[in-house]
């Protein structure tokens, strides 16, 4: 049996010094109805009041009682306890109330100390009770009048709880009711997506009051109450909007788990600082647990989520109106796997052509079939900037962006197998040109200066010809420079989709060709070349461009320029 106490502060409320019969704050009361206006008022007494949810705290090990009255025989009554975070002990007794508060019937009033010990020495009748994490309900249709105590107790740890009592349960009905199949159907399931389907409850669907659905995704397990979802979690911040109409929720646009990354997302605060008992708690870190309301559609799809990965998920219908929820039944999905990477073979000396989706991946593999002292891994860059991963056996040792045309060196290792990670560009889809060899020597791409800009001269401009210059390199390669007439209204970005460096000049016309010739210089910062392109027209633009073809064949296109020959000379 609990060894329940009864606080001072509830017999001053509960027990006027007079004869007359003792009555509890009832909704009837003006009393009452001031005190419910105030839901202050309620939280730390130990008065429930009729037709309002209280939310409380329990102390481990520490009971707590509660009381409330029904005045009349034949009552209805509902009462409902909703743990939080922790299993509770909770048990509803009723004991009846003395006709005569006297002690003999003199008229004096009773001694307060023997007002309490005739209400806490009495446990009264037991009516109900209940071990667990379930929100749970008694419910009478005819219930004795008297003195209705509920006893609660956490033996696991300090926790919150919330009570709901009332004698009109019929009129009442603050929690939605459920379809009569409560269940969250799976309908359909992706590597990165999962819908759900559930039946809309008859409070919204029948009875017309405001009605909306908040889910609750995570990946421990599910939730019986939205009290145990926010008990969970570890900020108030946690808490998302709606989405837009017409558009699902993508929880992980978050860096998380998907849901959005927050500037306080670092400030974590514990349930309860601190209290006049001394006791505190430490602040909770965060989980990946989610919730988000949806208005009162019935089916949704949550998105950007992790392949091959268990997930719960939690539905609740919650009454707009008093702000009280019901839970449907929970489910759990898991995600489909990652479809499996296919692994491209490199050959020795052999370039391959590489094409890579927006923001996706490309895994290569590179076996030399005799031993080595040294790899090379030549990269040629169409388009963006890609990210390349190189590992020997399993060990990382190149992690960089290439950009243009790289080479990397690395060192060899008998037997060694590579493997290659190729990462595109957020920008758009990329195009590469991939070399391996473990021949020093051998290199197929033609070297490139730092700078791949063409340069033209303006006061070298006429009405029929543009002088341009571009840099070279140390090494001997074949220059061969294009031109293209193009509307006066193309812009730089038109010429930004053309940029595919990788496109060589056998992709153009024979009338564009303007010349090809052989260009180098020992000394780096005399490695200019200029040349003069004639036959042009007055006034009208032109597109150059100007490829170097390396010693393998393999070509490089310098970056383009537009140019604009004079329309008066």
């Amino acid at each position: 049996m609990l060894l329940l106490r009864c606080p001072l502060p509830l017999l001053l409320l509960l027990l006027p010094l007079d004869s007359r019969p003792q009555k509890l704050p009832t909704r009837d009361e003006e009393l009452f109805q001031m005190q419910i206006r105030d839901k202050a008022f309620f939280h730390d007494s130990s008065v429930i009041p009729d037709g309002a949810e209280i939310s409380s705290y329990l102390f481990r090990d520490t009971p707590k009682r509660y009381f409330f009255v029904v005045e009349e025989d034949n009552t209805p009554l509902a009462v409902t306890v909703t743990p939080c975070d922790a299993p509770l002990e909770w048990k509803l007794s009723v004991q009846e109330l003395p006709e005569e508060a006297s002690g003999e019937g003199s008229g004096d009033p009773e001694p307060l100390e023997q007002q309490k010990q005739h209400i806490t020495s009495e446990e009264g009748t037991e009516l109900f009770s209940y071990k667990g994490n379930d929100v749970e309900y008694f419910v009478s249709s005819s219930s004795p009048s008297g003195l209705y105590q509920l006893d609660l107790l956490s033996t696991e740890k300090d926790t919150h709880f919330k009570v709901y009592a009332t004698t009109t349960p019929e009129s009442d009905q603050p929690y939605p009711e459920l379809p009569y199949d409560p269940r969250i159907d799976v309908t359909s399931l992706g590597r990165t997506t999962v819908t759900l389907a559930w039946k809309p409850s008859p409070t919204a669907s029948l009875l017309r009051q405001p009605v909306q659905y908040c889910i609750v995704i995570n990946k421990e397990h599910n939730f019986k109450s939205l009290c145990a979802v926010e008990a969970k979690l570890s900020s108030d911040d946690a808490f998302m909007m709606a989405p837009k109409p017409g558009l699902d929720f993508s929880p992980f646009d978050f860096t998380h788990f998907g849901f959005p990354a927050d500037n306080n997302s670092g400030k974590e605060r514990g349930f309860l600082k601190s209290s006049k008992f001394g006791r505190q708690t430490s602040p909770k870190p965060r989980v990946d647990l989610h919730r988000v309301c949806i208005g009162n559609k019935n089916i949704f799809t949550v998105s950007d989520l992790k392949p091959d990965t268990q997930y719960y998920f939690d539905m609740f219908a919650v009454n707009t109106n008093t702000n009280m929820s019901t839970a449907y039944v929970g489910t759990f999905a898991r995600t489909k796997e990652e479809a499996k990477q296919k692994t491209v073979e490199l050959k020795e000396g052999k370039v391959t052509d590489m094409f890579i989706k927006r923001k996706g991946a490309k895994f290569l593999r590179f076996a030399p079939v005799s031993s080595h002292q040294k790899v090379t891994f030549s990269i040629h860059s169409c388009l963006d900037a890609v990210q390349i991963q190189v590992r020997r056996d399993g060990k990382l040792l190149l992690s960089q962006s290439v950009e243009g045309v790289q080479q990397f060196q690395l060192r060899g290792k008998a037997k060694a197998k590579y493997l290659i990670r190729l990462k595109g560009s957020k920008k758009g889809a990329s195009m590469l040109k991939i070399l391996a060899t473990t021949r020093p020597n051998k290199q197929l791409f033609p070297s490139l200066p730092e700078d791949t800009r063409i340069k033209a001269f303006d006061k070298l401009r006429t009405c029929s010809s543009v002088t341009v210059a571009w840099l070279g390199t140390q090494e001997r390669n074949k220059f061969c420079i294009y031109k293209r007439e193009v509307d006066d209204n193309y812009n730089e970005e038109q010429k930004k989709r053309e940029q595919n460096q990788c496109l060589g000049p056998d992709t153009r016309k024979k009338s564009e060709k303007v010349l090809c010739k052989y260009f180098h210089s020992q000394n780096i910062q005399k490695a200019v070349t200029t040349e003069t392109i004639r036959g042009l027209q007055p006034g009208k633009s032109y597109l150059l461009d100007v490829y170097v073809i390396g010693h393998g064949g393999h070509s490089v296109k310098y970056q383009s320029k537009l140019v604009k020959t004079r329309k008066f000379c």
